[in-house]
């Protein structure tokens, strides 16, 4: 007999309820057999725990282990462990690692790592960081890929400028471009400068420059605020970093802006006995120092806006005195020792970071007395209090053109 499709799904329909009803009358008399069994299985020995264990399962066709973990705990809801390690870096601490991060211009945790010791030092000293004996010991331990973690939620990105960078034409056959061999980056005193155009989004008329000067050796960074990209400003202003470097000024290295390649920049040098050099053309990577200061110091701080006017100059030189020190003093550096291709991958090495102030210390080539005078100001500064007041000065500059 041919039965109809109707017909097909009433019969199955009608298999899977009574099926259901098995299956629940089963369940339910299971748990009846756990409520009686359970209670003597509890006060029974080893032995006859055994045997009740034996019969519960063959009775109910449990496994063993879930029939044995029915018996012990009852028939209550499974408590899974969470799976994976106890998370230890939490609350407090990574709080106070956020603190330190702040106070230390954000840094990547390859630079603030091991001035971790240093810089908590420092705040215990001046009562800017109170922590408990646990918390400080794991602040200490944590490594740099625990910081990067900690610190994933709270980094940002920030906006790309322009390039004002015009070649001069004169004297280029005159000042070589540097090698090697005419420096010795292991001296304080060998430099590298640019400037850095406050143009906002066009270079169009007159705007404020940062003239930026990096030592080598030990990462000293200075920075002066020029009203105009002229020869004889840039020279004036060459003049003053020059006096506020800890060691004597050996060597200059610059872009081929026409306002480092010049007679009177040329003429200094020759007369002061210090040796004078240029990068390639459109080779930014022969100034990697100080590029990357153009960036992590100025541009991180005073961003891209416009800036022209002098009271915004007096405002941005005013900051730039109190910048000076906090990098210098507070700020750790790293410098690439080796660099090579494993296995199509580029490998860098770099030392331990360290603050251009401790490798000024660190320095034979630096005098007795002008090591005494900047651990004088290492002392005697505030971290905290310097930042403070140099993010005060930037949301004034900031308000004049905003």
């Amino acid at each position: 007999m041919k039965i109809s499709l109707p017909q097909k799904r009433c019969y199955f329909t009608a298999n899977i309820g009574v099926r259901w009803r098995e299956l629940m009358m089963s369940q339910r008399s299971k748990r009846e057999l756990l409520e009686a069994v359970r209670p003597r299985y509890l006060k029974a020995n080893k032995a006859e725990k055994t045997r009740m264990l034996d019969d519960f399962v063959a009775t109910t066709e449990y496994h063993r282990k879930y029939a044995n973990r029915l018996l012990k705990n009852g028939p209550g809801p499974k408590v899974r462990k969470k799976k994976g390690r106890h998370k230890v870096y939490q609350g407090e601490v990574v709080q106070a690692l956020i603190q330190v991060w702040e106070i230390c211009g954000r840094i990547c945790s390859k630079r603030l790592h091991p001035f971790l010791p240093e810089i908590v030092a420092v705040l215990e000293r001046h009562n800017e960081l109170q922590l408990s004996p646990e918390t400080k010991a794991l602040l200490l331990r944590m490594s740099r890929s625990t910081i990067d973690r900690c610190l994933q939620p709270v980094r940002f990105e920030q906006r790309r400028g322009l390039s004002t960078t015009k070649p001069g034409s004169l004297l280029k056959k005159a000042i070589p471009v540097r090698t090697y061999a005419q420096w010795d980056d292991a001296r304080p005193g060998f430099v590298e400068m640019d400037l850095v155009a406050h143009c906002g989004e066009t270079t169009a008329g007159q705007y404020l420059n940062t003239l930026t000067v990096v030592d080598i050796s030990t990462g000293w960074t200075e920075c002066l605020a020029v009203y105009q990209k002229t020869q004889q400003a840039v020279f004036e202003a060459i003049l003053q970093l020059r006096q506020r470097l800890p060691f004597p000024l050996l060597g200059i290295d610059s872009d081929n802006g026409g306002e480092f390649i010049n007679d009177i920049l040329y003429r200094y040098c020759q007369t002061e006995k210090i040796t004078f050099t240029r990068s390639r053309p459109y080779r930014k990577n022969d100034q990697a120092h100080v590029e990357q200061k153009n960036w992590s110091v100025v541009r991180h701080l005073i961003g891209y806006d416009r800036f022209e006017t002098q009271a915004e100059l007096s405002i941005l030189s005013a900051i730039y005195e109190d910048l000076r020190l906090y990098v210098n003093l507070f700020q750790p550096v790293l410098k690439l020792i080796a660099k090579e291709q494993i296995d199509g991958r580029t490998v860098k090495r770099y030392d331990p970071a360290a603050t251009p102030f401790r490798r000024v210390l660190a320095s034979d080539d630096v005098s007795f007395e002008v090591k005494a005078r900047v651990t004088g100001l290492y002392y005697q500064l505030n971290p905290v209090t310097l930042r403070n007041t140099i993010d005060d000065k930037v949301a004034k500059l900031w308000k004049l053109v905003r």
